[in-house]
């Protein structure tokens, strides 16, 4: 009789029941009641809790510098304390698995970590058809992805949220769009840009490039999340067929970019809309304002201007900048504008209701406030007349607004006349590459209330769209040789312009040009030159094509190597080897997190292990 009762309460103590969550770290997940042993063989939550899975879900978040969606964790939790019901265990879905490691996968890579074993959405998770559950079901009870209309939240974002809104959207229009991250700030977060294509990730011959960017200074906050906004717009209407915004995404290749210094907005979101001052956040970790912190063509330009032959277009960068502090944000997106055939660009900024263009420093440096126009005056007017004039308010004839008086020139300035520096990123764009850059001021107040966002969406929605759709004017072309193949960094001359544009890799180009008669002139290094005259109209509604066919002649010319971070080839060292002749691999910055904790080492994060 003994033996039998112990058999039976033996028998009793092994059937696994229904029992309450005590993982603090899980305690947010849309049920209550776990079973152990668990997914992963914890007998008990005390074992759950002292190993390196629940350990990593309480650091991914700060490890991956918030770039992977927050749900990684309540996924996680879902393996380490899976739902039970009616004593049963219930794994999590499969899909939302896999969904999560397709937005999160990059980010690991980056930080050179495995994707975590428990992870594995083969082994630990489980179909629809299986009766899975949805660990994120409650985390996005709140959205309406598939509402018929264009749904925004105008709330301020967070850099967390700002990057997870981004790669949503992104996915959403999978087709259109895409994110990728040009660089990180000094404190490590990505500058992300969102992309709007119909052939998302390339370049097309004969279609035009262009971008906007935010939050160059970290206290002015709108163009940021106008930005983020704009990228939601174009995304949602796009799927609705609004054709407006699908001519406009079929035909030109749209690059955003919502924050170049995201350490800076950091700074002034912890303060606060009403606390924040005029510099808190302005410049980036390292104290550097961003838009000082360009290479001074400028100057260059002004002291060789009166050289007949020295061209004003593509001038190098100086040796001498690089001996200099070289924020990595300037660097990232220096790097990014010499990736890209860019023909036009906007910098939002705020301070002030206008919109300035280059030059932004005064050709005479004592001059604080001297008109200095580039050869591209003219071009350049109206790119930034067709932003001002599509603005609710911005040319109006209002002369009180935010201390200075633009009603004169209706909400539209030379950058010098108004205020003269060096080192901007305007005046790189343009005296660097082929893309013509304006600044725009969007008000007064550089961190508006929360309850000014959507009037101000509206107020620049149109302005933003109108400024898009202008990068159809002027010309457009190809330049090719006798058997058809297009011709890299071929020049294209404007007569009475001393400003040229080199066409992109397969020989097409770009030219922002004003109404009227022009003689062009195309030549290219080993080539026959040719000249055109045209005539554009003042009602054209899309870009004149004029190709080039050169003919290739015999020249003998030598060339030089410049210094150029850009181009250098990092030099690698033979990996040093350990006894048994396998490479030694050296353990990641992350490794302290678990090595210091008292825990097995997870070697399963460990990657080409």
């Amino acid at each position: 009789m003994k033996l039998l009762c112990f058999t039976l309460s033996y028998l009793c103590c092994s059937i696994a029941t229904c029992t309450e969550m005590n993982l603090g770290y899980c305690n947010d997940m849309d049920y209550s009641r776990t079973l152990y042993p668990n997914i992963l063989g914890h007998r008990t939550y005390l074992e759950a809790e002292s190993g390196a899975e629940y350990l990593l879900l309480s650091v991914i978040h700060g490890l991956l510098n918030g770039e992977c969606s927050p749900n990684i964790r309540l996924v996680g939790c879902s393996v380490l304390a899976p739902r039970c019901h009616n004593d049963k265990m219930i794994k999590p879905c499969r899909s939302t698995c896999e969904a999560l490691r397709k937005d999160c996968a990059h980010a690991f890579e980056a930080i050179e970590m495995a994707w975590p074993y428990f992870l594995d959405c083969d082994r630990f998770f489980a179909s629809d058809q299986e009766g899975c559950f949805d660990p994120l079901e409650l985390a996005f009870s709140s959205l309406s992805p598939e509402e018929p209309s264009t749904i925004i939240q105008f709330t301020y974002t967070s850099n967390h949220q700002m990057y997870s809104l981004l790669k949503r959207t992104a996915a959403k229009c999978s087709h259109i769009s895409q994110v990728y991250s040009i660089g990180r700030s000094v404190e490590g977060r990505d500058l992300l840009v969102i992309e709007f294509s119909n052939n998302p990730g390339q370049h097309e011959l004969l279609e035009p490039e262009i971008k906007l960017l935010g939050n160059m200074h970290g206290n002015e906050v709108l163009g940021r999340q106008l930005l983020v906004y704009l990228a939601q717009y174009l995304c949602s209407e796009y799927m609705l067929g609004n054709q407006r915004i699908q001519t406009l995404i079929n035909t030109t290749r749209i690059h955003i970019l919502a924050s170049m210094n995201p350490d800076g907005y950091e700074l002034a979101a912890s303060e606060g809309h009403l606390l924040n001052g005029w510099t808190n956040g302005r410049t980036n970790a390292e104290n550097i304002d961003l838009n000082r912190n360009f290479p001074d063509l400028t100057s260059v330009l002004y002291r060789n201007r009166r050289s007949r032959h020295y061209r004003t277009d593509h001038i190098p960068i100086p040796d001498a900048y690089w001996f200099g502090k070289v924020a990595p944000e300037t660097y990232a997106v220096m790097k990014w504008i010499r990736s890209l055939p860019f023909v036009q660009s906007a910098s939002l900024h705020g301070g002030e209701l206008v919109v300035s263009y280059p030059f932004d420093y005064s050709r005479h440096p004592q001059e604080e406030r001297m008109f200095s126009p580039t050869p591209d005056e003219q071009a350049f007017k109206q790119l930034a007349r067709t932003y001002a004039d599509a603005h609710a308010t911005m040319s109006n004839n209002d002369t009180e607004r935010c201390g200075a008086s633009f009603y004169r020139t209706r909400g539209i300035i030379n950058g010098a006349l108004w205020y003269s520096f060096a080192g901007g990123m305007s005046d790189f764009n343009y005296l660097h590459t082929n893309c013509l850059e304006i600044t725009v001021e969007l008000g007064c107040d550089k961190f508006p209330s929360e309850a000014e966002l959507y009037p101000e969406w509206k107020r620049n929605k149109e302005a933003l769209l109108s400024f898009m759709e202008s990068v159809h004017r002027g010309i457009k072309g190809v330049v090719k040789d006798m058997d058809g193949n297009g011709i890299k960094g071929a020049t294209i001359a404007v007569r009475g312009i001393r400003k040229d544009v080199t066409t992109a890799e397969d020989g097409d180009y770009w030219r922002l040009l004003n109404p009227g008669t022009h003689i062009l002139t195309a030549t290219a290094k080993g080539y026959s030159k040719v000249s055109k005259r045209i005539y554009l109209p003042h009602n054209m509604d899309k870009a004149g094509r004029v190709d080039f066919v050169l003919k290739k002649v015999l020249i003998l010319f030598y060339t030089w190597e410049r210094f150029d971070p850009y181009n250098k080839f990092e030099s690698y060292s033979r990996a040093d080897l350990n006894e048994a002749g396998v490479e030694r691999q050296e353990k990641p910055w992350w490794w302290n997190y678990f090595s210091q904790s008292g825990i097995s080492p997870p070697t399963w994060l460990l990657r080409n292990i």
